[in-house]
This record gives C-alpha cells, sequence and structure tokens, in this order.
C-alpha cells in the first residue's frame, strides 16, 4: 500500500504550500487533545456539493465546542476553490480542519487563542463499478465510541478502532449498537429498508448528523419512498430487506453481507434491493443540481 502524501497544495493558516512540507506545533491542541473538528466536502465536475449544508455541520461542530469560527463561509469557499484548481481530477474530496490552536498544555480551554486552520483537497478515490453492484460486506459490534457522536471531531480513536474491526474481517464497514439499537457505522450513517420504506436512527448526541440524512429525506419524497428516523432494534437490522450506507466518500452503498449473513429475502438475498437503487440514480441527478 502506497503511504505518501498526495502531491498537492494545502492551506494552513493563511497561506498556501505543498502539503508535505506543512507543519503545526507540538503544542497545537489538536495533536495533544484531539481537540478540534472537521469536514470532508465531496467536489463532482470541479463543483462543491451541498456546501452550506457542510458549513452548517462545520459550523455546528465549532459551536459545541466554544471554538469561535475562523473566517466566514464566503471565506471557506474561495479557499476550497483555489485549492480544488490547483488538482488535476475533476472529481475530489476536500478536508477541512479547525482545532482549538497552540497553548500549554492543559485540559481547561484556553480563552484567546487563534485556532489552526488546514485544508487540501486531492483526488475522489471512487468506489469500483463492481462494488456498486455486488454491494458490500459488514460486519457488527457494540458502539464502545464516547457520548458525543453528534459533534464531527477529529478525536476519532474510538472510530478507527470500530473500523480496524472490519478490516480485520476483509469486510467494508462496522455497524454499531448501543443498548440493543442502531447508531452508526465507524465512517458512515446507516440505514435499513423495511416493507419499502427508508429508515435511519434519531437524531441524538450518539449519531453524527450526517449532511446526507435531509438529501435522503428529499430523495425519498422525490422517488416516492415512506422515510422515517425512529430506534431502530438490532434484530431489525439483522432482518431487513436492505441495509444502506451512506457517506461523502460512499455516496450510498448496498450492504448484501452482515456478519457473514446474505441480508434480504428472496430473490434479492445477499443482492443490492430496488430502493437503493431508486437512491443511487436519485443521488446522481441531485450531484448534478446541488453543487456550486
Amino acid at each position: 500500500m502506497n503511504h505518501a502524501l498526495p502531491d498537492v497544495p494545502c492551506y494552513l493558516n493563511g497561506e498556501f504550500g505543498p502539503l508535505a512540507e506543512a507543519k503545526v506545533s507540538v503544542m497545537d491542541r489538536g495533536f495533544i487533545f484531539g481537540d478540534g473538528v472537521y469536514e470532508m466536502v465531496p467536489v463532482y465536475g470541479r463543483r462543491l456539493f451541498r456546501f452550506d449544508a457542510h458549513m452548517e455541520r462545520l459550523e455546528r461542530s465549532m459551536a459545541k465546542l466554544r471554538i469561535e469560527a475562523p473566517m466566514t463561509r464566503a471565506e471557506w469557499l474561495a479557499i476550497a476553490r483555489q485549492l480544488i484548481a490547483a488538482v488535476p481530477a475533476d472529481d475530489q474530496w476536500v478536508y477541512l480542519q479547525v482545532t482549538r490552536g497552540v497553548a500549554p498544555r492543559n485540559h481547561v480551554m484556553p480563552p484567546d487563542i487563534a485556532p489552526t486552520v488546514f485544508a487540501y483537497s486531492s483526488a475522489a478515490q471512487l468506489l469500483t463499478p463492481e462494488q456498486r453492484h455486488r454491494g458490500v460486506s459488514c460486519v457488527t459490534a457494540r458502539d464502545f465510541r464516547w457520548e458525543r457522536g453528534d459533534i464531527k471531531s477529529t478525536s476519532l480513536l474510538g472510530n478507527v478502532l470500530a473500523r480496524q474491526i472490519s478490516a480485520d474481517a476483509g469486510a467494508a464497514e462496522t455497524i454499531m449498537f448501543r443498548d440493543a439499537h442502531l447508531t452508526e457505522a465507524s465512517a458512515s450513517n446507516v440505514w435499513i429498508v423495511r416493507e419499502g420504506a427508508l429508515l435511519g436512527p434519531p437524531k441524538s448526541e450518539h449519531v453524527l448528523e450526517g449532511v446526507r440524512i435531509e438529501l435522503l429525506r428529499e430523495l425519498c419524497e422525490e422517488c416516492g419512498i415512506g422515510f422515517n428516523l425512529r430506534p431502530i432494534a438490532e434484530d431489525e437490522v439483522m432482518s431487513a430487506d436492505e441495509i444502506i450506507l451512506s457517506s461523502a466518500t460512499k455516496e450510498v452503498l448496498a450492504v448484501t453481507t452482515l456478519d457473514h449473513q446474505p441480508v434480504g429475502h428472496g430473490a434479492l438475498r445477499g443482492k443490492p434491493g430496488p430502493v437503493y437503487a431508486r437512491l443511487y440514480e436519485g443521488y446522481q441527478r441531485a450531484k448534478l443540481l446541488q453543487s456550486i
């Protein structure tokens, strides 16, 4: 596996330069405590997808950590567009990160320090047609992460450990449960289909409010698919007609095997289902209409 950094520029605290040469202080609270937040914004045809929705979530996360917003959305947009222009690929992922900044090590939040602002863009690593056609396998695990999953924090050790469970099993994702109810996957929101309707967990401090939640609500309305956010018991997931992942990098993706057992029933058992197919088509239309 190639672990070399991509040869792209980045933005760091007001300056653009090569990503490989970017440096921050070892006393940055993002390095010491994971005290920061981030966003990943998809780019299709050099246009940012649902940019305002991603900025709203970044702003919510900063507010919950009491980090003052370091710049306006217009300034973020200008930075993102300059980074996108420097990458040859038309489809990219723009990464944005804000940490509390540099200060002597102390758990108490220090007042009046400048946030560290970092951003870069790289070519998107898209899923293969085979993965789309066949779907992916997942495994399950107890949700052992911290209680504030609603904050898109750079403190991702719990997610790293959860994702490694599926990596070790040769699977694409780890779907997690807390108190016998679905929360999310290590790096994805999780949906099930029952009787033709798309169901997801309700908003809570245990679940990141994915940008695609509102998008899928819109697509379900457009496609005539029922949509509901409610508590989902573990046995409902295990017996679902379909299971679907959503994230910035996966868009929507069918899960066809869970804990080594095929998902679904009848002729579609172990295959991507019809609700997934309609949502994927709708997602492709949205990419053309909701990018700037």
